[in-house]
């Protein structure tokens, strides 16, 4: 297959490569980001729009991202729609990559260039995602350009740390605390986990002054006097590895101040409540998840990212909590309440970005508790 057949001339083959599955399965394509190997665990996401966002998504941290649409490129990036500083990402793979405009800098590729991540087209995205969903998750490779020896392109897959084994939390977290917004407003405390721009940017547009801290961030400083509600951030990685955020929980829970928890955030408040957690088979990526409100019976459309799940039947009866939404595709925990306190969490992203804004409101509610 030539390779402008499934790279646009503008942006440029690298030449070809292979992405190698840990089972065995390899694929031949055109290598065409960062020409340098990268590998990390395979997530396939079903959104046909966001693609920038996804790759400056730090939830993303340690994963290999396959687009099920085909057609990756089709409009420029705008660097205000860039959800961190940069991409997070280990690679990233399509079907056909796109170039709907002639600037480098509004071109996807050139982000990932300019950050050293890899990508690969040309392969058979279809099949790759039916693989997926057969073997549940998988750590993949994206070769260097020419790099065609499958055998150790296997073994190389193979070889990388299983995602479960790392710290992504710490690498993608603040290292010192910062504020946003009007300075008279009130003051909510922002947990970064793996921080979205946007989630900042919902809640400085009601009138907060967004307090951003660290992970590490001690429950003294978290629930200063002047503060009014928590966030706990989104972010990547296994909460069960997240031993210190948990007690920051506790210590939230039990002071008893407005708490919104967020993806990972929401995570970290079922463990501090008393629930399990456990992995997906392959996790929620996409913008098109329907989540039902048990308490009102209304459907949402969300967009959604995330590998594991809080345990719904293990949550102690005594913690005050309850599962508040379901998702429709497979009755997976989406949120819980506190039946006395200002405390909710969403497993889903309220923020949209990417994604529907149907769930928006969820920050008219936490803004609403604040404000009592």
């Amino acid at each position: 297959m030539p390779f402008d057949a499934v790279v646009d001339p503008r942006i440029g083959a690298n030449g070809p490569a292979l992405l190698a599955l840990e089972d065995g399965t390899v694929f031949h394509g055109v290598s065409f980001g960062a020409p340098v190997p990268g590998g990390g665990d395979l997530v396939a996401n079903t959104g046909y729009s966001g693609y920038q966002e996804i790759c400056t998504d730090p939830s993303y941290a340690g994963q290999v991202v396959l687009m099920t649409y085909p057609l990756i490129g089709n409009y420029g990036r705008i660097e205000l729609d860039d959800q961190s500083t940069r991409p997070w990402l280990r690679g990233l793979i399509v079907s056909h990559a796109t170039a709907a405009v002639l600037g480098p800098a509004r071109q996807l590729v050139e982000l990932l260039r300019s950050s050293g991540v890899p990508a690969i087209a040309g392969l058979d995205t279809r099949r790759l995602a039916r693989r997926l969903r057969e073997t549940g998750s998988q750590r993949v490779l994206i070769t260097a350009p020419g790099e065609l020896d499958e055998g150790s392109a296997v073994a190389a897959a193979q070889r990388l740390t299983r995602w479960e084994d790392e710290d992504f939390v710490a690498q993608v977290s603040a290292v010192e605390p910062y504020e946003i917004g009007p300075a008279d407003g009130p003051v909510i405390a922002l947990i970064d986990f793996g921080l979205k721009i946007n989630i900042c940017r919902q809640l400085v547009a009601r009138g907060a002054r967004v307090r951003v801290l660290p992970h590490t961030t001690s429950a003294a400083t978290a629930l200063a006097p002047d503060v009014r509600g928590l966030v706990f951030s989104p972010g990547p990685g296994d909460p069960a590895r997240l031993d210190a955020p948990v007690r920051l929980a506790q210590a939230t829970i039990d002071d008893g101040r407005p708490l919104l928890g967020i993806c990972l955030g929401h995570q970290i408040v079922g463990r501090a409540a008393g629930a399990e957690t456990r992995r997906l088979r392959f996790g929620h990526h996409g913008a098109n998840h329907p989540v039902k409100d048990l308490d009102s019976g209304r459907v949402q459309v969300t967009a959604q990212n995330h590998e594991v799940e809080v345990v719904g039947e293990t949550l102690p009866a005594e913690s005050g909590f309850t599962v508040s939404q379901r998702n429709l595709n497979d009755g997976s925990v989406e949120g819980l309440r506190h039946a006395q306190k200002p405390i909710e969490t969403v497993q889903y992203h309220p923020e949209g970005s990417p994604g529907p804004l149907d769930a928006v409101e969820v920050f008219d509610r936490f803004m609403a508790r604040v404000s009592r």
